[in-house]
Protein backbone atom coordinates (compact mmCIF):
# COMPACT_ATOMS: atom_id res chain seq x y z
CA UNK A 1 0.00 0.00 0.00
CA UNK A 2 1.18 3.29 -0.81
CA UNK A 3 2.38 5.83 1.65
CA UNK A 4 1.78 9.10 -0.73
CA UNK A 5 -0.87 9.57 -2.92
CA UNK A 6 0.69 12.77 -5.53
CA UNK A 7 -2.41 14.12 -8.20
CA UNK A 8 0.09 15.03 -10.79
CA UNK A 9 0.42 14.51 -15.22
CA UNK A 10 3.36 14.18 -17.08
CA UNK A 11 3.80 17.37 -18.67
CA UNK A 12 3.92 19.18 -15.51
CA UNK A 13 7.43 20.14 -14.21
CA UNK A 14 6.30 21.33 -10.96
CA UNK A 15 4.41 18.10 -10.20
CA UNK A 16 7.94 16.08 -11.69
CA UNK A 17 9.58 18.15 -8.42
CA UNK A 18 8.23 15.91 -6.21
CA UNK A 19 7.64 12.67 -8.11
CA UNK A 20 11.25 12.68 -8.58
CA UNK A 21 12.01 13.31 -4.70
CA UNK A 22 9.87 10.71 -3.93
CA UNK A 23 11.40 8.12 -6.27
CA UNK A 24 14.75 9.19 -5.10
CA UNK A 25 14.00 8.61 -1.62
CA UNK A 26 12.16 5.30 -2.23
CA UNK A 27 8.98 6.37 -0.81
CA UNK A 28 6.10 4.18 -1.74
CA UNK A 29 3.31 6.22 -3.66
CA UNK A 30 0.77 6.35 -6.44
CA UNK A 31 0.64 8.50 -8.99
CA UNK A 32 -3.42 9.80 -9.45
CA UNK A 33 -3.28 11.39 -12.58
CA UNK A 34 -5.00 14.98 -12.78
CA UNK A 35 -6.13 15.79 -16.96
CA UNK A 36 -5.60 19.22 -16.93
CA UNK A 37 -5.89 19.41 -21.01
CA UNK A 38 -9.29 18.50 -20.97
CA UNK A 39 -10.36 20.82 -17.86
CA UNK A 40 -10.49 18.43 -14.90
CA UNK A 41 -8.60 21.52 -12.53
CA UNK A 42 -11.23 23.45 -13.37
CA UNK A 43 -13.99 21.12 -12.03
CA UNK A 44 -16.00 21.35 -8.93
CA UNK A 45 -14.82 18.16 -7.67
CA UNK A 46 -11.12 19.26 -8.09
CA UNK A 47 -11.55 22.15 -6.40
CA UNK A 48 -12.74 20.53 -3.13
CA UNK A 49 -9.20 19.09 -3.52
CA UNK A 50 -7.28 22.09 -3.95
CA UNK A 51 -8.72 25.61 -4.43
CA UNK A 52 -5.95 26.58 -6.60
CA UNK A 53 -6.86 24.36 -9.26
CA UNK A 54 -2.97 23.30 -9.54
CA UNK A 55 -1.25 20.34 -9.12
CA UNK A 56 1.03 18.76 -7.68
CA UNK A 57 -1.10 17.88 -4.97
CA UNK A 58 -0.07 15.66 -2.12
CA UNK A 59 -1.95 13.16 0.27
CA UNK A 60 -0.60 11.93 3.23
CA UNK A 61 -2.69 10.07 5.31
CA UNK A 62 -4.50 13.27 6.84
CA UNK A 63 -2.41 15.51 5.46
CA UNK A 64 -2.94 17.22 1.91
CA UNK A 65 -0.52 19.76 0.87
CA UNK A 66 -0.34 22.19 -2.43
CA UNK A 67 2.53 24.03 -4.39
CA UNK A 68 5.57 22.27 -4.47
CA UNK A 69 7.72 24.42 -2.59
CA UNK A 70 6.03 23.41 0.26
CA UNK A 71 5.50 19.78 -0.68
CA UNK A 72 9.47 19.40 -1.05
CA UNK A 73 9.77 20.62 2.53
CA UNK A 74 7.31 18.65 4.33
CA UNK A 75 9.07 15.48 2.45
CA UNK A 76 12.88 16.86 3.36
CA UNK A 77 11.42 16.41 6.91
CA UNK A 78 9.06 13.50 6.64
CA UNK A 79 11.53 11.56 4.56
CA UNK A 80 14.71 12.78 6.35
CA UNK A 81 16.39 12.86 3.16
CA UNK A 82 17.40 15.99 0.83
CA UNK A 83 16.76 18.76 3.47
CA UNK A 84 18.68 21.23 5.23
CA UNK A 85 22.13 20.52 8.09
CA UNK A 86 21.35 23.29 9.74
CA UNK A 87 19.70 27.02 9.82
CA UNK A 88 22.15 28.62 7.21
CA UNK A 89 21.74 25.74 4.86
CA UNK A 90 17.78 25.87 5.29
CA UNK A 91 17.66 29.85 4.56
CA UNK A 92 20.07 28.97 1.40
CA UNK A 93 17.36 26.60 0.36
CA UNK A 94 14.75 28.25 0.76
CA UNK A 95 16.12 31.50 -1.36
CA UNK A 96 16.62 29.13 -4.16
CA UNK A 97 13.32 27.51 -4.01
CA UNK A 98 11.95 31.21 -3.69
CA UNK A 99 14.03 32.08 -6.98
CA UNK A 100 12.81 29.67 -8.52
CA UNK A 101 9.43 29.52 -8.46
CA UNK A 102 9.82 33.19 -9.14
CA UNK A 103 11.85 33.36 -12.26
CA UNK A 104 13.17 30.35 -12.73
CA UNK A 105 10.42 27.62 -13.35
CA UNK A 106 8.02 30.74 -13.73
CA UNK A 107 9.59 32.31 -17.19
CA UNK A 108 10.37 28.31 -18.06
CA UNK A 109 7.31 26.99 -17.94
CA UNK A 110 5.32 29.79 -18.79
CA UNK A 111 7.43 29.74 -22.31
CA UNK A 112 7.45 26.13 -22.83
CA UNK A 113 3.68 26.20 -22.57
CA UNK A 114 2.64 28.55 -24.91
CA UNK A 115 5.13 27.33 -27.17
CA UNK A 116 3.33 24.09 -27.02
CA UNK A 117 0.16 23.48 -25.99
CA UNK A 118 -1.34 27.17 -25.65
CA UNK A 119 -5.07 26.60 -27.49
CA UNK A 120 -3.99 29.39 -29.82
CA UNK A 121 -1.14 30.73 -31.78
CA UNK A 122 1.12 32.67 -28.89
CA UNK A 123 1.83 36.48 -29.45
CA UNK A 124 5.30 36.14 -31.20
CA UNK A 125 6.52 39.50 -28.77
CA UNK A 126 5.27 37.52 -25.71
CA UNK A 127 7.21 34.67 -26.73
CA UNK A 128 9.93 37.01 -27.03
CA UNK A 129 9.84 38.11 -23.41
CA UNK A 130 9.42 35.27 -22.08
CA UNK A 131 12.00 33.57 -23.81
CA UNK A 132 14.55 36.71 -22.41
CA UNK A 133 13.42 36.28 -18.58
CA UNK A 134 13.96 32.36 -18.81
CA UNK A 135 17.64 32.85 -20.09
CA UNK A 136 18.18 35.76 -17.80
CA UNK A 137 17.36 33.07 -15.24
CA UNK A 138 18.78 30.41 -16.55
CA UNK A 139 22.34 32.50 -16.92
CA UNK A 140 21.93 33.08 -12.95
CA UNK A 141 21.76 29.32 -12.21
CA UNK A 142 24.50 28.66 -14.77
CA UNK A 143 26.89 30.98 -12.85
CA UNK A 144 25.97 29.78 -9.63
CA UNK A 145 26.70 26.28 -10.33
CA UNK A 146 30.28 27.15 -11.51
CA UNK A 147 32.38 25.36 -9.89
CA UNK A 148 29.59 23.39 -7.40
CA UNK A 149 28.18 19.88 -7.78
CA UNK A 150 25.10 21.29 -6.35
CA UNK A 151 22.99 24.43 -5.70
CA UNK A 152 23.40 24.43 -1.82
CA UNK A 153 26.26 22.31 -0.03
CA UNK A 154 27.72 19.29 -1.08
CA UNK A 155 25.09 17.07 -1.72
CA UNK A 156 21.79 17.27 -3.24
CA UNK A 157 18.66 18.86 -1.97
CA UNK A 158 15.14 20.26 -2.23
CA UNK A 159 16.56 23.30 -4.06
CA UNK A 160 18.24 21.09 -6.70
CA UNK A 161 14.73 19.08 -6.95
CA UNK A 162 12.77 22.38 -7.49
CA UNK A 163 14.98 23.63 -9.93
CA UNK A 164 15.14 20.54 -12.15
CA UNK A 165 11.70 20.17 -12.62
CA UNK A 166 11.65 21.89 -16.31
CA UNK A 167 15.50 21.29 -17.34
CA UNK A 168 14.26 17.62 -18.73
CA UNK A 169 12.07 19.08 -21.75
CA UNK A 170 15.22 20.65 -23.89
CA UNK A 171 13.31 19.93 -27.21
CA UNK A 172 9.81 21.52 -26.16
CA UNK A 173 11.23 24.55 -24.61
CA UNK A 174 13.76 25.09 -27.15
CA UNK A 175 16.98 25.01 -25.50
CA UNK A 176 20.68 23.41 -25.88
CA UNK A 177 21.96 23.13 -22.32
CA UNK A 178 25.38 22.85 -23.57
CA UNK A 179 25.12 27.09 -23.89
CA UNK A 180 24.49 26.35 -20.35
CA UNK A 181 27.55 24.36 -19.36
CA UNK A 182 27.17 24.05 -15.73
CA UNK A 183 23.17 23.31 -16.02
CA UNK A 184 23.92 20.60 -18.56
CA UNK A 185 26.38 18.93 -16.08
CA UNK A 186 24.59 19.55 -12.73
CA UNK A 187 21.21 17.90 -14.63
CA UNK A 188 23.82 14.94 -16.10
CA UNK A 189 24.77 14.43 -12.31
CA UNK A 190 20.88 14.38 -11.49
CA UNK A 191 20.31 11.77 -14.03
CA UNK A 192 22.92 9.63 -13.17
CA UNK A 193 20.92 9.08 -9.51
CA UNK A 194 19.45 5.41 -8.89
CA UNK A 195 16.08 5.87 -9.60
CA UNK A 196 15.75 8.87 -11.70
CA UNK A 197 13.24 8.73 -14.24
CA UNK A 198 12.23 11.54 -16.98
CA UNK A 199 9.03 12.94 -16.13
CA UNK A 200 7.18 11.12 -18.92
CA UNK A 201 8.12 7.58 -17.43
CA UNK A 202 7.61 8.51 -14.23
CA UNK A 203 4.34 10.22 -14.15
CA UNK A 204 0.86 8.98 -16.19
CA UNK A 205 -0.61 11.19 -19.27
CA UNK A 206 1.73 11.07 -21.90
CA UNK A 207 0.91 11.43 -24.47
CA UNK A 208 -1.75 13.83 -24.16
CA UNK A 209 -5.29 12.02 -23.39
CA UNK A 210 -7.48 13.14 -26.54
CA UNK A 211 -10.87 14.77 -25.53
CA UNK A 212 -13.70 12.28 -25.14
Amino acid sequence: MSDYTLYCLAQSGNSYKVALMLELAGAKWTPRFVDMFNGEARSAAYREINVMGEVPVLDDGEVRLSQSGVILDYLAEKLGKFGPDNNEERREILRWILFDNHKFTSFMATYRFMKNFAPTSADPAVLAVFRQRAEAAWKVLDTHLAGRQWVVGNRMTIADLSLCGYVYFPDEIGVDWNDYPNIRDWSQRIKALPGWKHPYDLMPGHPIPKKA
